[in-house]
């Protein structure tokens, strides 16, 4: 993919957890003909370039949107962000015709119609890159709406919301150990795909937030707005005006504006350990030393004996120690202050593999011997040390007598 966001370098503003206000204090509002941003569909499509052909978006009007969001009845309102509302909607096969696509449920981020350059460069990003890009791990863009002042991307609809929702709602079930590792396995997939494509892209803004879940649990990345091309040849870094989220933005980066691939895998390490306490990156409602996550975790994840204060409560139990242990000290590389220290994406990817529990919870490697009776059949595990990671929780010498019929 092509250097994208070469022409429109993002406008400065302090590294907050609510970007949104922070960008409203310090961005001047800029008249189009002045932004150099495009402003119809056809510019659109002529920034795209040749990448047009391979990757098509539909282009839609805004009365086509209307008919897609029921006029964006509230009750189909998803939720909001810095950029603007979402709406759930649904694509059918007469919306217009000669439209290649199935009918199906999609989701509508409309801009919030403040019309800054910051905003109209942000939207373009993400149609830029996600029109280029594809992947599992990553949100499908549809289609947009250039129509006016109207700035509007249509998506593939993510039945279960964000990360952010699930993990740390009051009102669903508790996240359990199994969907917490396929969560991160996922995202950090993602990453990968982005640090290792032909023109490396540095996601910049991962979070729990814009880490979208499926009727599966499967997670995507959403949200590129502040997407950035990522360093070439014998490049280590690129210079860059600082933006983000407070709490998950790497340290060296606030400090200097180097930006590396090596910053989206501090902003991991965060996430992950948001997986494995259930707490927040940034909490005010908690004491006053454990309101930032990073700092309150760090002294634990240097004693392998104080990793189990680390464990999020609302797993009762439910995890396999080795298992737990394994992700916290990965967490505990990825936020090393020293970004040449930390992992490569693709090694978080082979370390986060075996972690995953299988439909079958005991490993073929493990010797397991089936015994019948009347009353069904029963397995006895050989290594009694690690009967804790077969079945999630640590049942001691119950497991060699584990009813399975």
């Amino acid at each position: 993919m092509g250097n994208c966001l070469c022409k429109w370098e993002s406008s400065i503003y302090r590294v907050s957890s609510n970007p949104k206000s922070d960008s409203s204090k310090e961005q001047p509002k800029v008249k189009r003909e002045d932004s150099k941003l495009p402003s119809n569909p056809e510019e659109v499509e002529d920034l795209r370039g040749g990448d047009s052909a391979a990757n098509p978006l539909i282009a839609f009007t805004f009365e086509e949107l209307k008919t897609i969001t029921a006029n964006f009845r509230q009750d189909r309102l998803l939720g909001g962000g810095g950029f603007g509302n979402v709406y759930k909607g649904f694509i059918t096969e007469d919306l217009r015709e000669g439209l290649q696509i199935q009918p199906l449920p999609v989701a509508v981020k409309v801009h919030d119609g403040d019309n800054s350059y910051q905003g109209h460069r942000e939207w373009l990003a993400e149609v830029i890159f996600l029109g280029q890009l594809s992947h599992p791990n990553l949100v499908k863009l549809i289609g947009y709406c250039c129509e006016d002042d109207h700035r509007v991307l249509i998506y593939e609809y993510m039945a279960r919301g964000s990360v952010e929702n699930n993990l740390f709602s009051r009102v669903l079930l508790p996240l359990p150990w199994s969907t917490r590792m396929k969560i991160a396995l996922g995202a950090a997939k993602g990453l990968a795909f982005l640090h290792e494509a032909d023109k490396p892209v540095i996601y910049r803004d991962f979070k729990t937030s814009n880490i979208l879940l499926d009727l599966d649990y499967n997670a995507k990345l959403s949200d590129f707005g502040l997407a950035k091309d990522g360093p070439e040849g014998d490049k280590s870094h690129v210079s860059t005006r600082i933006m983000g989220t407070y709490g998950y933005a790497a340290p060296e980066y606030i400090m200097t504006g180097h930006l590396s691939p090596r910053s989206d895998v501090y902003s991991f390490g965060v996430v992950l350990l948001e997986l494995l306490t259930g707490r927040k990156s940034l909490d005010k409602s908690r004491p006053a030393r454990e309101q930032n996550l990073t700092d309150w975790a760090l002294p634990l994840l240097k004693e392998k004996k104080k990793l189990d204060n680390l464990v999020d409560p609302r797993l009762q139990g439910d995890f396999p120690t080795k298992a737990f242990h394994k992700a916290a000290m990965l967490a505990y590389h990825c936020l090393n202050r020293n970004p040449k220290a930390r992992p490569l994406m693709r090694d978080i990817v082979d370390s986060l593999d075996p972690l995953q529990i299988s439909a079958h919870p005991f490993p073929t490697e493990k010797t397991v011997i089936t015994v019948s009776t009347e009353a069904g059949a029963y397995l006895f595990v050989a290594d009694m040390d690690d009967c804790s990671e077969y079945i999630g929780v640590n049942y001691g010498k119950r497991c060699m007598q584990l009813l399975i019929s």
